[in-house]
């Protein structure tokens, strides 16, 4: 029984920040691998950031790397991305996912989806 709702998304002008939100139902959040994907018109969905399974670090796509901040609650199963200095390129569906984790550094090959919420970003 996994099940994640994003919200947050909505219009922007350049320059301007959201933070999305991932709430998640699951037995045990903290047995889960979670990041954050996006997929704009056209293209492949893609990986934006990440938390690690290990040592709790993070990893962000180098077009979001020191402007996106990926983080979560774990008292209340919710992920975070905090998305600063938003540009058009940015404008796209944001996915959560989760993936259950096997071992201490091994995330599962299935995935769970949230329905996504959009971002818009204007010049």
């Amino acid at each position: 029984q996994v099940q994640l709702v994003e919200s947050g998304g909505g219009s922007v002008q350049a320059g301007g920040s959201l933070r999305l939100s991932c709430a998640a139902s699951m037995y045990t959040y903290s047995r889960y691998c979670m990041a954050w994907f996006r997929q704009a018109p056209g293209k492949e969905r893609e990986g934006v950031a990440a938390i690690t399974p290990g040592g709790g670090g993070t990893v962000y796509a180098d077009s979001v790397k020191g402007r996106f901040t990926i983080s979560q609650d774990n008292a209340k199963n919710t992920l975070y991305l905090q998305m600063n200095s938003l540009q058009p390129e940015d404008t796209a569906m944001y996915y959560c996912r989760a993936r259950r984790r096997l071992s201490t550094l091994i995330c599962s090959v299935d995935q769970y989806w949230g329905q996504g919420t959009q971002v818009t970003v204007s010049s």
